[in-house]
């Protein structure tokens, strides 16, 4: 199949999967999570694939977030729809894959970005990486799984104080918290994951993914976890904030929130 947005590199039993959306910094359309659902789909299922790294192009993203211009002018119950979408093509399919799924963050991984590093299995940053989740300067919140797997990888408070605030933190700080595994420098992030990934390919298939779904089993997000997100995501769509922070957004400027 041939994709838009994304591109394949197998390298023996290692899959490369790499957002190629450099002039908007990698961002995820409507377009590129249905391509990655499918490109993941079909790695599930082909046992010449062991091991998948997803990555961005370029130097400068990961992904740096979700493309706002696509659901600006949403409704309540679109907001809703699109976050629970996202979990069912992307963000949940990634974590439930039955082979590892390695986020090789290659820059910015901001909002959706970073919720998509954190439904792979781990993470390997680059030395100039910045990781965040920015969605409240937008009115919103995290609704790609942010809410829920924060907090299982750095804690509550922490979780807490990086969404309310906003802040991004560079590689050293989300290694010292637990977000990333490793920190190495850019030039050598892919290569160091495909290391680690080819190690993992030499294993037994049927025990990595039973260690998988073991693992999994122990930080299952209750069903309301998710489920509140997705609604108080879209809630957030029907809010003069909202529409204040997605037009402060695209106008490039501060948004002024009122509160109401």
């Amino acid at each position: 199949m041939a994709y838009s947005f994304i591109s394949l590199d197998q390298q023996d039993a290692v899959l490369v999967l790499t957002i190629q959306r450099p002039d908007q910094l990698n961002a995820l359309n409507k377009a590129t999570i249905e391509e990655l659902n499918s490109a993941l789909n079909a790695a599930d299922s082909d046992a010449s694939v062991r091991c998948i790294i997803i990555t961005g192009s370029g130097t400068k993203a990961f992904v740096a977030g979700a493309d706002i211009k696509e659901f600006a002018n949403f409704s309540v119950e679109q907001g809703e729809a699109l976050s629970r979408d996202g979990h069912n093509l992307l963000f949940n399919r990634v974590e439930n894959m039955s082979k590892p799924v390695i986020a090789a963050v290659n820059g910015f991984a901001l909002g959706g970005g970073l919720e998509l590093a954190m439904s792979c299995h781990f993470r390997y940053a680059s030395e100039n990486a910045k990781l965040g989740l920015p969605e409240v300067t937008l009115g919103v919140i995290p609704g790609y799984g942010g809410t829920q797997r924060l907090a299982q990888l750095v804690g509550k408070g922490k979780a807490m104080e990086m969404i309310t605030s906003a802040q991004m933190i560079g590689a050293a700080e989300a290694k010292e918290w637990g977000l990333v595994n490793q920190v190495v420098p850019q030039e050598e992030l892919l290569n160091t994951c495909l290391i680690v990934a080819q190690k993992i390919a030499t294993n037994s298939p049927r025990a990595i993914s039973a260690a998988l779904r073991s693992v999994l089993s122990g930080y299952a997000f209750a069903e309301t976890g998710l489920n509140t997100e997705i609604k108080e995501f879209g809630a957030c769509f029907g809010t003069a904030d909202f529409k204040e922070g997605t037009t402060a957004f695209m106008e490039k400027r501060k948004p002024t929130f009122e509160g109401k």
